[in-house]
């Protein structure tokens, strides 16, 4: 049964790379160029190599075996290259497109649900919330100067201390564009006074990294989620976007 199931799976991975080829060939004529090229590239140093050095036939063998493996790794790595920035081309300016780019993000710990906590129906400009180790995301698409004002919301979570990161999602001026979106979620990092009593301890160590426990983040998403189903669509309170806003951690441990 494993012999049956090891070819189905190269094959479809072979159909999948086929298939994405074919997908990214369409917008991007360069691509069998790009992809020939950095292919053939390592065999061209190999070769021009073994002729300067003049190789063994054995070393002739193994260098040619290690510059296809090579060449083939480039243009594998050319392909995802040229497929990704088309299927972001294609995603810009559509409506969720910044939840469609986050929505499957393998890093433990991030949630971004399908659904956005706010949209204005004339406008269609919406907000996404979503959270991780390092604090709540709140993802802004549509006009950056509307959807700033809807994230203007303060006094909501008084007393908390989970930041909150903003991100307007687009091509303008102090928004972020979807091929730089996840590397800009990554980012986001904030940073707290620490509590050494000894003195030269708080002088080396003056800051430490925020970072929830497990336990604390399925609590947030739990009452957030909570939140959202009693609001309905709009800004949930427990969060203010304007401001790194704060949540009690013994709150949310129950003590």
């Amino acid at each position: 049964m494993a012999d049956k199931e090891e070819p189905k799976k190269k094959q479809s991975t072979i159909k999948q790379i086929i298939q994405i080829f074919k997908y990214t060939h369409a917008e991007d004529k360069a691509l069998p160029w790009l992809c020939g090229g950095v292919f053939v590239a390592p065999i061209v140093v190999f070769v021009v190599l073994g002729i300067v050095f003049k190789w063994s036939v054995i070393g002739w063998i193994t260098s040619m075996i290690l510059a296809i493996m090579l060449g083939l790794l480039f243009a594998t790595m050319m392909l995802t290259n040229r497929a990704d920035k088309v299927g972001y081309a294609k995603l810009e300016g559509r409506q969720g497109a910044a939840i469609s780019v986050l929505g499957n993000i393998n890093k433990a710990g991030f949630n971004f649900p399908q659904e956005p906590v706010w949209v204005d129906p004339k406008t269609k400009d919406a907000i996404w919330r979503g959270t991780g180790y390092n604090g709540i995301y709140l993802l802004g698409e549509g006009d950056y100067n509307r959807v700033k004002r809807a994230m203007n919301i303060k006094g909501v979570t008084a007393g908390s201390d989970i930041p909150v990161y903003r991100i307007y999602v687009g091509q303008g001026k102090n928004q972020t564009s979807l091929k730089n979106l996840r590397k800009t979620v990554l980012k986001c990092k904030s940073y707290q006074p620490t509590s050494h009593k000894n003195k030269l301890m708080a002088a080396i160590h003056p800051k430490s990294r925020f970072m929830l426990t497990k336990t604390e983040l399925n609590i947030l998403n739990e009452r957030l989620r909570t939140l959202q189903m009693k609001n309905g669509m709009g800004i949930p309170k427990g969060v203010d976007p304007m401001h790194p806003q704060r949540i009690s951690r013994r709150a949310m441990r129950g003590r």
